[in-house]
Order: structure tokens, then C-alpha cells, then sequence
């Protein structure tokens, strides 16, 4: 993947759209950008992408939704499309330290992360926050649900959209958790290693109310891939705007 251009790509599509981006590190020569865009008293929407080298889907999605002007004025977004460019560049799960960032969020020991962390920590803490994955293992799409407060699920809701492309993960025991439903996992805010926090967990701590963490199977089609990440936004979006009032 030609990090770079992508790079280049999403910053001329998301300003054309109004968004400010910020640079929160610079690693290896490759510019990890955040970009914001804020309405005064609506509710806001965080989304990643990127952080596993080898996961391409979620980053090219964010792309297309970018292209397709789904990033309306209604929510402040928050969006960090590309957290970990040197293992995209070199298709590897780790940065370029051999390190996944997704194990990184409380200990903080790589540049990725601390500046990650620096700039989320100036956010206002957002409604929903949604990362978009990949998994190798797997036969079809799953997500992870955290519930920081108690409050309707969207989990149906997003499987069904999403099972128009892609059929949903079958097994009843996935990653080591057991689901609830197929292709369902309801995670506790709380990391399954103590020290070893995922970004989702970091966002638990900071009091984010509701996150999922779409999967799709990396053995999938790439275009599949991306299309079921922009079904799965699409749908968690809209269900937090008929829960807040529609």
C-alpha cells in the first residue's frame, strides 16, 4: 500500500469537507494525522483505523466515507485514519519496533501511542466511538460492543446491515470470548491482560459510553472488507441518532 498517497489523499478529501487536521507524531518519516471537525452542542463521533498494519480495510473505508460526504454537519467528528503508517507501509501487524499498538494504551512505550494519547486527552469525550479492524482468523464479520453506561444495544442491528455483504462470523467462541449472539461480543470495560490495554479500553476509561470494534475477515475480498466497515458506521451512526432524539 502506498501509505503516503493514501495519506495525501484523505487530507485534500477531508479539507475540501472542512475537517483541521493535526499531526499528533511523526514516525519514521510518515506523518500521523488526526482530524477534527466541531458543531457547537451536537454530539461527536470518534472514529480509528490503522492501527494493525496488515488490517488495510478500515483505513480505506474511512477514504470512501470521506469521498462520499457521510461526515455530515450534524456531529463534531473526530477521526485518526492511519495510527500505525510504517506497518501499513510494510503490511506487518506491529510498528516498526515490532510493537502492537493495541497493547499499548496504558503503558504507553511507543511514539505512536503517547502522541495518540496526548491528542485524544484534549478531545471532548465522544458519544460513540467506533475502530475499524481486521481479523485473520476468522470466516466472517464480528464486533465487539462495550458499554461504558447502560443502554440499548446496536449489535442487531449492525450484523444485519452488514450480512448483505458478508455472512457473520459462526463460531460461539471467538478470540477466546464467548459470544453472546453470533458474531456478537459484549466486552467489559476492562482488558482481558491488566497491563496490556487496547485502545478501546483506553476510551472505557475516559468515560466514552458506548464502543464497537468491527472485524472483518482479512481472508475476504478487500472491496468486501471495506464496504462491510462502511455499512457498520453508517448503521452505528444513524442508531445514535435515534437515540438521541433523531
Amino acid at each position: 500500500m502506498d501509505v503516503q498517497a493514501y495519506l495525501d489523499d484523505f487530507y485534500n478529501m477531508a479539507s475540501a469537507m472542512g475537517f483541521q487536521r493535526e499531526v499528533i507524531e511523526v514516525v519514521d518519516g510518515y506523518e500521523i494525522p488526526a482530524y477534527t471537525r466541531e458543531v457547537e452542542g451536537g454530539e461527536s463521533v470518534y472514529l480509528s483505523s490503522g492501527c494493525h498494519g496488515d488490517e488495510p480495510a478500515g483505513p480505506w473505508a474511512l477514504l470512501e466515507l470521506m469521498k462520499e460526504g457521510f461526515f455530515s454537519d450534524r456531529y463534531t467528528w473526530q477521526i485518526c485514519p492511519v495510527l500505525n503508517p510504517v506497518g501499513l507501509a510494510a503490511g506487518t501487524r506491529e510498528n516498526g519496533d515490532g510493537v502492537d499498538l493495541n497493547r499499548d494504551y496504558l503503558k504507553k512505550q511507543t511514539a505512536e501511542v503517547r502522541g495518540h494519547v496526548a491528542w485524544l486527552e484534549k478531545q471532548q469525550i465522544p458519544n460513540l466511538f467506533l475502530s475499524l479492524h481486521e481479523d485473520w482468523e476468522s470466516k466472517g464479520f464480528y464486533l465487539y460492543e462495550i458499554q461504558k453506561e447502560v443502554c440499548k444495544s446496536w449489535a442487531k442491528f449492525i450484523l444485519s446491515e452488514v450480512s448483505e455483504v458478508m455472512i457473520t462470523e459462526p463460531n460461539r467462541v471467538i478470540d477466546g470470548h464467548e459470544v453472546r449472539e453470533p458474531g456478537w461480543i459484549f466486552h467489559e470495560p476492562h482488558a482481558d491482560v491488566r497491563d496490556l490495554w487496547p485502545e478501546a479500553i483506553f476510551m472505557a476509561e475516559r468515560g466514552v459510553p458506548i464502543s464497537y470494534t468491527f472485524e472483518t475477515p482479512s481472508s475476504s475480498e478487500l472491496a468486501d472488507r471495506v464496504r462491510c466497515h462502511q455499512l457498520a458506521v453508517k448503521c452505528a451512526v444513524r442508531e445514535l441518532q435515534l437515540t438521541h432524539g433523531g
